[in-house]
């Protein structure tokens, strides 16, 4: 559906609606064409349901997974721009992926001298994360995105990005960098340091059709093929969390015991995506390492906000120190890919293979939330109304180490996890 309505007199207001089309959002325009801003929300429910190779246990949940509202815009003939993005869902259990749901999402402004560059000052997505952080939740592949991107992605970050696009033969090549707190999204108190990096990207048969780039599925279906190839890093001064994701959730302390003594964080990241008459194929590597000055680190602080010596009450020396660190944080490698095909009728047919290499000290060895390597994903989807609505099957196969724990902490006899998951997508 699309409606149009233009002003006819000096007496109309200042602006008029260009233009609704469901699944695009409402969008208006300045009669002097000042300004652009368009609103736009979309919601997504959930069925998800999880047992074992075994059969012996059986869990099930019913959710809205995502309730979004976006209003984002363009003022002063196109030099500056802006987005508020916030999410209306109820935030879930800490084990889970989606922890800031019911939260505030992205708030930046942003400044463009030319075409060409981007200064961007605020809260949002972060250049050196994985390729599929770059993406929206409502055009993805799969219902959910691969393990390595809950496992080692910040998400979202507060500070100041820089992008560039430069042309080079036939493509393109875009660089950024990105200097942020590293404390991830919401944080009200900087921990530790910045956090440096950046990311290049190149596109050597050159854009892809209908902003391709930012869909896991060619909704677009490009006419030829389209490629883009990336290397991300960056390096968290004093990190707080176990990925940079939270503030102040874990923190450490020097002999004094006042002044933070924190790990830093090293991320490493290497991807792809291209398309091609609505076939698509993503990878992903991500590493991430530790560095611990152990001399500096003699107290942890507790939940309650106590603190234990870690030299006394945990009898740990400078080695150990080390290993008790980084066992806290998410360090190891990771790798993903995915592949599936559009068909011209609206239905698409997915699969993904994750696995997750930790080192031996790493929060990914936990027994409860992790501690599996291997993830095999089907999915099917039916695509309605062009792309304002569709509906999502998945089936999961997870390999579960010795000594895997189910929800509740138990351990569990199985080998593997089965997890189902249905949901309903519409955008307004």
């Amino acid at each position: 559906m699309v409606l149009q309505v233009h002003g006819q007199n000096s007496s109309d207001p200042p602006f008029y609606i260009a233009d609704y089309e469901l699944g695009k959002g409402i969008r208006f325009h300045g009669n002097n064409g000042g300004y652009f801003m368009k609103i736009r929300s979309y919601v997504q429910s959930t069925a998800e349901f999880k047992t074992t190779n075994d059969w012996d246990t059986y869990d099930a949940r019913f959710r809205v997974r995502r309730a979004r509202f976006d209003v984002e815009g363009k003022v002063a003939k196109e030099k500056f721009s802006y987005r508020l993005r916030v999410d209306f869902a109820i935030p879930n259990n800490v084990g889970s992926d989606d922890l800031y749901s019911g939260s505030l999402l992205d708030a930046f402004i942003a400044y463009h001298p030319n075409k060409n560059l981007k200064f961007t000052f605020g809260q949002r997505s972060t250049m050196t994360d994985n390729k599929e952080m770059r993406i929206s939740s409502d055009a993805l592949q799969l219902i959910e995105r691969s393990r390595v991107t809950s496992a080692f992605a910040s998400v979202r970050d507060f500070g100041l990005f820089i992008e560039y696009k430069k042309r080079v033969g036939a493509g393109f090549i875009k660089p950024g960098i990105a200097i942020t707190t590293g404390d991830g999204q919401n944080a009200f108190k900087n921990y530790g340091g910045l956090k440096y990096g950046g990311r290049v990207d190149w596109l050597p048969f050159g854009v892809f059709r209908g902003m391709g780039e930012y869909s896991e599925v060619d909704q677009a279906r490009q006419l030829t093929p389209k490629l883009v190839m990336g290397v991300a890093y960056s390096y968290n001064v004093g990190m707080s969390s176990r990925r940079g994701r939270g503030s102040g959730d874990i923190v450490y302390l020097g002999e004094d015991e006042t002044n933070e003594a924190l790990p830093d964080y090293g991320k490493l990241i290497g991807d792809f995506m291209f398309k091609y008459h609505g076939f698509t194929v993503l990878g992903e590597f991500t590493w991430a390492y530790s560095s611990v000055q152990s001399d500096e680190i003699f107290y942890r602080v507790r939940n309650d906000g106590s603190t234990a010596n870690l030299r006394v009450d945990d009898g740990l020396n400078n080695a150990t120190i080390i290993d008790y660190v980084s066992s806290r944080m998410m360090v190891g490698r990771g790798y993903n890919i995915q592949a599936g095909y559009l068909f011209k009728k609206g239905f698409s047919v997915d699969g993904r293979f994750t696995y997750l290499d930790p080192d031996d000290n790493s929060f990914l060895n936990n027994e409860q939330f992790y501690n599996r390597d291997k993830y095999y994903t089907l999915g099917l989807s039916r695509y309605l109304m062009k792309d304002a609505a569709k509906v999502q099957l998945s089936m999961t196969y997870v390999d579960a180490l010795p000594g895997s724990k189910d929800a509740e902490g138990v351990v569990m006899t199985a080998d593997a996890e089965i997890l189902g998951r249905l949901m309903f997508q519409i955008s307004f």
